[in-house]
């Protein structure tokens, strides 16, 4: 593949499933990638080949300080981790001998775990000097020593890491940050290997059953751990979510009903940066625990806060759902000759379960039709006035798996509409040749010009439809509506939005 002679942005070329399709600009790709991955194997593409492809597009990309904006953007605002790594990891060596780039790298550092990955993604690269590798950029150093000025001793001793290839102390010694007032007795305790956590949930339910084998004893020391996590409040949100069995189980009323309150709280959610599939994950795992119905209800509560930033549009609105095999993303498996569904791999994890929760919260907003596509066409009918998960799962027994066919799909729409907003990983190929005649064609036919929106959940990038004749985001976070209320504005809205990133 070439690295610095690309097509440009709307030429026709063949995307990862071997179909017609359009490129992107490298700017626009590289967002979508970062804003919808976790490093681990897609349907289309492994974890090294979309690694691999990210190092091409950083070499590609002629402004340096957009890549820098795109990790610090994909960090703080959509709580993408790895891709951020990468990134923090690779701009010393994309850049030399500038004053911004310590200060990106700072700004990538959201918690204190950010610190000791970027590190060993930096030596998984260049390898340990002292063993033969690269010596560690001062840039790198140094962006890295400032971050340590937003950690007290709790986060610190929480993330240390011990037992890891690189660990906190490894990077204080390496890096040597400034103490602060904040975190000055905590780093010497880490240096002199004397820093431990005592208050984070898993020191205090470990420690439960520590010194003693009698059950009713550890229960006893598990309830009123997870009564001093949640009545303190000191237990992390995305934590809680993760422990609502454990509570419910392990905990009395008083605690659950404690822990619900934090759930639905609007500051907790909007802070955590929680994926809004998390929910999703969670909602499953608890209802086949079977849980008390109020705590699906929170959960659903919860889900409805996060997301209650979906715009609502005037006029008639259609939301399309990618139903084909690809949109099971890496739980999706051959047996017999076809593809089935598989779960094992964290149910709400793949596309089609971040397109479904998505395309349910726009739907309920808006009372939009919905038309879900493979092979075929069809409409179906979802209650607007159910909750999320009531509408997902009124989805669920639709997915069939089948092909990508783009231009069915448009064949299907009977009636003029205001917006479509496709959600998808745009990677039609039955019949090869991409849908634009169809879609002029439906523009004719109903006398219409609806708006396009595409919603990249892959980030495999290529699209069906040129890059100019629609409005184009990717990303797995609800910011994604935020960015879609920007496009009657600029029609460029996601890439410009990563521009106005400040670095310092």
């Amino acid at each position: 593949m070439a690295k610095f002679n690309r097509r440009t942005p709307g030429t026709r070329t063949v995307n990862l499933a071997g179909g017609e399709a359009f490129s992107v600009s490298p700017e626009l790709e590289f967002a979508a990638l970062c804003l919808t991955t976790f490093l681990k194997d897609q349907f289309y593409r492994s974890a090294a080949d979309t690694h691999r492809q990210m190092l091409r597009l950083m070499e590609t990309i002629r402004d340096k300080k957009f890549i820098a904006q795109t990790g610090i953007f994909a960090r703080n605002e959509f709580g993408m981790r790895s891709v951020t790594h990468v990134i923090a990891g690779e701009l010393p060596n994309l850049v030399k001998d500038q004053n911004w780039v310590k200060h990106a790298i700072n700004k990538t550092v959201r918690r204190a775990d950010d610190i000791t990955e970027i590190m060993a993604y930096w030596f998984h690269r260049n390898g340990k000097h002292k063993g033969g590798g690269v010596p560690v950029p001062n840039s790198l150093k140094r962006g890295l020593a400032m971050s340590f000025d937003k950690f007290d001793g709790y986060q610190l001793a929480k993330y240390r890491a011990a037992g890891k290839e690189v660990s906190l102390i490894d990077v204080v010694n390496l890096v040597r940050p400034r103490p602060t007032e904040k975190n000055a007795d905590a780093l010497k305790a880490l240096v002199t290997d004397d820093l431990r956590s005592s208050t984070t949930w898993e020191s205090k339910i470990s420690a439960a059953g520590q010194g003693t084998k009698d059950e009713t004893v550890v229960a006893k020391r598990k309830a009123d751990a997870w009564e001093q996590l949640v009545l303190s409040g000191k237990i992390g949100y995305f934590a809680l979510l993760r422990n609502l069995r454990n509570i419910v189980e392990q905990a009395d009323r008083k605690v659950l009903d404690a822990a619900l309150e934090l759930l639905v709280d609007p500051k907790r959610i909007k802070s955590s940066l929680v994926l809004p599939f998390r929910y999703l994950t969670a909602y499953y795992t608890l209802m086949e625990a079977g849980v008390p119905a109020k705590v699906l209800g929170a959960v659903s509560d919860a889900v409805s806060i996060a997301l209650n930033n979906v715009p609502e549009f005037d006029g008639d609105t259609l939301v399309i759902l990618d139903r084909s095999g690809s949109m099971g993303g890496g739980n999706q498996r051959l047996k017999g000759g076809s593809y089935y569904w598989g779960r094992d791999k964290g149910i709400g994890s793949d596309p089609w379960d971040i397109g479904a929760m998505f395309a349910a919260a726009l739907a309920r907003t808006n009372e939009a039709d919905v038309l879900l596509f493979s092979s075929q066409g069809k409409y179906v009918t979802i209650n607007p006035r159910s909750d999320i998960f009531g509408v997902i799962e009124s989805l669920e027994k639709y997915r069939d798996g089948q092909g990508t066919d783009f231009k069915r799909m448009i064949e299907t729409i009977n009636k003029p509409y205001d917006r479509i907003v496709i959600l998808s990983d745009e990677q039609g190929w039955v019949g090869y040749r991409a849908p634009t005649k169809e879609l002029a064609e439906y523009k004719r036919k109903y006398n219409c010009n609806p708006a396009v929106y595409s919603l990249d959940l892959q980030g495999y990038g290529t699209l069906m439809f040129p890059e100019r004749s629609v409005y184009t985001l990717a990303g797995w976070s609800d910011k994604v509506f935020d960015i879609m209320k920007m496009f009657g504005e600029d029609p460029n809205a996601l890439v410009n939005t990563i521009k106005r990133v400040k670095l310092y």
